[in-house]
């Protein structure tokens, strides 16, 4: 990574506010176009014509649409940045146009699924199990992103709340309601939590777990479980309730929340809000999973329809 990269990652840090997975993403996408365009000077050096083969070659490297797309608004940004610190006095990226993306539908599962997936979770008699079923209760009850459940602090739920207070994306805040057996399911994840887990002999590491303020914690860097293990843990399951885990993710629990909210006959504003989404046109993407109840209350309010 240049030190223009890191300059220009600082600058989103600190004037834009950019979250560690936004800054991340954005490290990748520059540094990849950095290295793609070595041959004509790096980004600084590369002029019109350099910069739009690069962007040509993303589709065939088999990149996809939405990939292509970020990493064109990725050097962007960094051109807009180059100019107003002075490296450069020209935007190259200027004429590059965004792909057109076709908006896919989100996978889901049906209520039976879900259904069958805790119930192969609760079967299993292990800590990790009792932790598992706690993550599958906490996404699939609130609709809470994936790094919004794994950066819960153990302090937000000791009190056994009816709703929690989630920070997302663009640092906003919203209220998110848990059902009776996602409490239930965290309280008894609580007190496996508590529990000695180290060696007798092992304080430190004993110590360490009981200062961890994570609800969900981990040995590794962040301190807790990652989105990565969280996956696997969840094609696991998967494939023993007998779905296959090629249709299944935490993000996929999300996308059941929403769905299956629609089609109980929710509000479109109101799932809208709990999933955190700054536009509508974001959330009505889930409206194509509940046509079913969608033409029902066209048969019964319609009043041509009323009248067959």
């Amino acid at each position: 990574m240049t030190p223009q990269i890191e300059a220009f990652l600082e600058m989103m840090a600190v004037e834009r506010d950019a979250s560690p997975h936004t800054l991340a993403a954005y490290g990748r996408d520059l540094t990849d176009a950095e290295q793609s365009l070595s041959g004509a000077g790096g980004l600084l050096k590369a002029d019109q014509e350099d910069v739009e083969g690069w962007y040509s070659d993303l589709s065939r490297r088999g990149l996809s649409a939405a990939t292509a797309a970020r990493r064109r608004a990725s050097v962007r940004q960094f051109y807009r940045f180059a100019m107003g610190e002075g490296w450069r006095t020209d935007d190259p990226s200027r004429r590059l146009d965004a792909p057109k993306q076709g908006r896919p539908l989100p996978k889901s599962l049906s209520r039976e699924e879900v259904d069958r997936l805790l119930s192969t979770i609760a079967e299993r008699d292990s800590a990790s199990a009792v932790r598992l079923l706690a993550l599958v209760e906490l996404t699939y009850a609130s609709g809470m992103r994936v790094s919004e459940v794994l950066g819960l602090k153990l302090s937000a739920v000791q009190r056994d709340p009816a709703y929690l207070i989630i920070t997302g994306k663009g640092n906003k805040e919203r209220l998110v309601p848990l059902n009776a057996s996602a409490r239930e399911a965290v309280k008894t994840w609580l007190e496996i939590r508590s529990q000695p887990r180290a060696k007798a002999d092992n304080k430190q590491a004993e110590a360490k777990l009981a200062a961890n303020p994570w609800l969900f914690p981990s040995t590794g860097r962040t301190g807790h479980l990652t989105p990565r293990r969280f996956a696997q843990l969840l094609d696991e399951a998967a494939a023993a309730a007998g779905i296959d885990p090629a249709r299944i993710s935490p993000h996929v629990l999300r996308h059941a929340f929403a769905t299956h909210l629609l089609e109980g006959g929710a509000d479109l504003r109101v799932v809208q809000t709990l999933l955190g989404h700054a536009d509508i046109s974001t959330t009505q993407i889930y409206t194509h999973v509940a046509t079913d109840r969608l033409s029902q209350v066209v048969h019964k309010s319609h009043p041509l329809a009323r009248k067959n």
